[in-house]
């Protein structure tokens, strides 16, 4: 098993439970684990290791950070994924985030079963891709996380579930 598998398995499981409980993800979870995760690659691989980590972090930051700038994902996500790529690097990053959004999109709808609201939630979701045909590249004015009236599901599960099982298809 790869080395990053306990340490990211540890916090991924806290991040999951603090978001779940609170809508947030903390910095003082992620942040070290994201510099832990450069200087364990240095440590282990040397100069490489630390190139290896640094492009983890810049594939989470460009893939994650469109859903983010789109305010389909929260600042906390994003760093959360930073500092993922930080252990795993970025081919393990990319495995991760498309079975991320898998379960994304998995517990997505039974978030909006359970809180009765999956109708209006796939109008939402109509409206969006709509909207990014008619008016660009930018954030929607209503389907985003600034919308108070928003369904918003706690999004470090679907990382979790989508990290953890990257480890098993490398």
């Amino acid at each position: 098993m790869n080395s990053a598998f306990y340490p990211t398995a540890a916090v991924l499981m806290i991040a999951a439970i603090t978001d779940i409980r609170s809508r947030r993800i903390p910095n003082w979870l992620v942040v070290p684990f994201l510099a832990v995760g450069i200087l364990v690659g240095g440590v282990t691989r040397g100069p490489a290791g630390v190139g290896e980590s640094l492009a983890g972090v810049a594939t989470a930051v460009a893939l994650a950070g469109v859903l983010c700038y789109l305010r389909g994902m929260g600042l906390g996500d994003l760093k959360l994924c930073a500092a993922v790529g930080a252990w795993i690097g970025p081919a393990q990053m990319v495995s991760a985030l498309v079975v991320t959004a898998i379960a994304g999109g998995v517990i997505a709808v039974a978030y909006a079963l359970w809180h009765r609201s999956l109708t209006k939630c796939l109008d939402g979701t109509g409206d969006l891709i709509a909207g990014l045909g008619k008016n660009g590249f930018r954030p929607h004015e209503t389907v985003n996380l600034d919308n108070p009236a928003a369904l918003k599901m706690p999004y470090a599960l679907a990382i979790a579930v989508g990290t953890m099982f990257s480890f098993y298809m490398q």
